[in-house]
């Protein structure tokens, strides 16, 4: 999967988030790069991987997140069936 967004573009994109130092350059490149609502996206995917891990239900996720149940169903299937990147992450936010 990681072969279809593989290229120079993306290559540049990942270098530049990596080389943010903190969360205020994060803030600033983001809001630059994105607009406010393909960030609350992310955000809100982020979320609904932690919850899905921690054993939430859909009916909870829509409550408290406002996704629908499409997006909870992808990023299901992305953490059991993905590259593993949720994992890695929420691992590191000690999310069990």
């Amino acid at each position: 999967m990681v072969e279809e967004i593989e290229n120079e573009l993306t290559e540049q994109l990942f270098d530049a988030v990596l080389s943010l130092e903190d969360k205020e350059e994060c803030y600033k490149f983001f809001r630059d790069i994105a607009t406010v609502g393909e960030i609350e996206s992310l955000s809100q995917r982020l979320e609904v991987a932690r919850m899905l891990r921690q054993g939430v239900t859909y009916e909870k996720i829509v409550e408290e997140t406002g996704v629908s149940t499409a997006t909870i169903s992808r990023v299901k299937r992305a953490l059991e069936y993905g590259e593993g990147g949720y994992n890695v992450i929420l691992d590191r936010l000690g999310v069990e």
